[in-house]
């Protein structure tokens, strides 16, 4: 019973362990994506940013998907829960592009943070799973975002539609855990069909006249990139971490940001930037050790 007992918390351990790397690489890769939405929306539309992008994604996983329906791994529940959450993510994909057209990609950064309030206010008010941990590392997390992002300005459009949009990612995250257990290069797939959606209005508006190579360049990292592979790192991630945890992790965007514009711009983070990072780290490590100790059962004696 002991040797079972002991296998059991080091497979929960390395379940956790990978959750844990999983969406480090996932906010990783969404922290380089700050300056390339700044770059793309500076270009072409919000919506020809949104379908394109999209579109470009889809390109990348269709060979996986079509392998994956043939190996039976397509199905109702998956295509469901894909385009459900798809419809969430296209929409906060769209006004994020639309609002960081209008403000700073600072003000971006740090209001798109703020789903992981939404995330905690649902786990403390709907699941009722709420201690002090979680408590702790949010008021960390949103301290150190802060002092990173610097957010500069008074309230404008920009920030509003940004906001509308960090509500719609923390829906998305909660969807996510909802259909975790799915393939996740399938339930990406269809995670992103629905932004096609936007190809339409922006057809009639004639906005994709202009796509070019260079826009084209920047909307092909953002596809295959932080759009094929984040979004199934994220999925692989939040089978085995809760979404309040996941979206503490998720925050540190804006921490890999900084760190790749030091490492390829050679940007020096000023002291309240490196503190801000800190605190961010700090939180992850608070609520990651809540969430292992609170799975974890005591060894038997």
């Amino acid at each position: 019973m002991r040797s079972r007992a002991k296998a059991d918390r080091t497979g929960k351990r390395w379940s956790r362990s990978k959750g844990l790397i999983a969406l480090l690489l996932t906010a990783a890769l969404w922290g380089s994506s700050f300056p390339a939405i700044k770059l793309a929306v500076s270009s072409v539309s919000a919506l020809t940013y949104t379908w394109a992008r999209g579109a470009i994604a889809l390109l990348g996983l269709t060979p996986y998907l079509l392998l994956a329906a043939r190996r039976g791994r397509v199905n109702r529940a998956v295509v469901r829960g894909g385009l459900i959450t798809g419809s969430v993510y296209a929409l906060a994909l769209w006004l994020q592009g639309w609002g960081t057209a209008y403000t700073t990609a600072s003000n971006s950064a740090f209001i798109t943070g703020l789903n992981v309030v939404f995330v905690h206010a649902y786990t403390a008010l709907r699941a009722r799973r709420y201690g002090k941990e979680l408590a702790i590392s949010l008021l960390l997390a949103l301290a150190g975002l802060y002092l990173l992002t610097a957010p500069a300005g008074g309230l404008n459009i920009g920030d509003v539609l940004v906001l509308a949009s960090s509500f719609l990612w923390a829906a998305q995250i909660l969807l996510v855990d909802r259909y975790s257990r799915a393939d996740p290069g399938v339930f990406a797939f269809f995670e992103i069909l629905p932004s096609l959606a936007f190809l339409l209005p922006d057809l009639a508006l004639g906005g994709w006249r202009e796509l070019g190579p260079s826009s084209l360049a920047v909307l092909a990292y953002l596809g295959f990139f932080c759009g094929d592979l984040a979004f199934a790192l994220q999925v692989m991630g939040q089978r085995h971490l809760s979404p309040a945890v996941s979206a503490v992790i998720l925050l540190l965007e804006p921490v890999f940001a900084s760190i790749l514009a030091f490492l390829i711009l050679g940007e020096v983070m000023e002291l309240l930037g490196i503190l801000g990072a800190c605190l961010m780290l700090a939180a992850m490590y608070v609520a990651y050790s809540g969430e292992r100790r609170a799975s974890t059962p005591a060894a038997a004696d």
